[in-house]
């Protein structure tokens, strides 16, 4: 799965578990370390630790992916999973807001989300 598809891949998975204001930052032009950085905010620590098993679970059982690296925890806040050439950041909304990574990234382009058509709207 190329970099991009994994990216969006991790959004939609921690969607899939409620998480707030996920959003991907394409630093391929900024960054020699990684391609995409996903960052989302989940709102307790049993939150965090949802999204977090959302994504190492799902990824590794339906595409064969698991992490380079995992590092944080719920407790302090941030949990980051290292894919390589996408990073995920998965963190409270005070954590999030105290390190601004999309202000520290602010060059980097948001990668916006393809939304597929329900079939209801395919049948109009």
């Amino acid at each position: 799965m190329d970099s991009r598809k994994l990216a969006q891949r991790c959004r939609d998975l921690a969607e899939n578990r409620k998480a707030e204001d996920v959003v991907i930052l394409d630093v391929r032009k900024l960054s020699s370390v990684t391609d995409y950085f996903v960052v989302a905010t989940g709102t307790s620590e049993p939150h965090l630790r949802a999204v977090e098993d959302e994504l190492v679970s799902r990824l590794r059982d339906e595409d064969g992916i698991a992490p380079n690296s995992t590092d944080g925890s719920a407790q302090s806040s941030w949990l980051v999973l290292d894919f390589f050439d996408v990073i995920v950041h998965v963190m409270r909304a005070e954590t999030r807001e105290k390190y601004d990574l999309e202000g520290l990234w602010g060059e980097a382009p948001r990668v916006r989300a393809v939304r597929k058509k329900s079939a209801a709207a395919d049948s109009e």
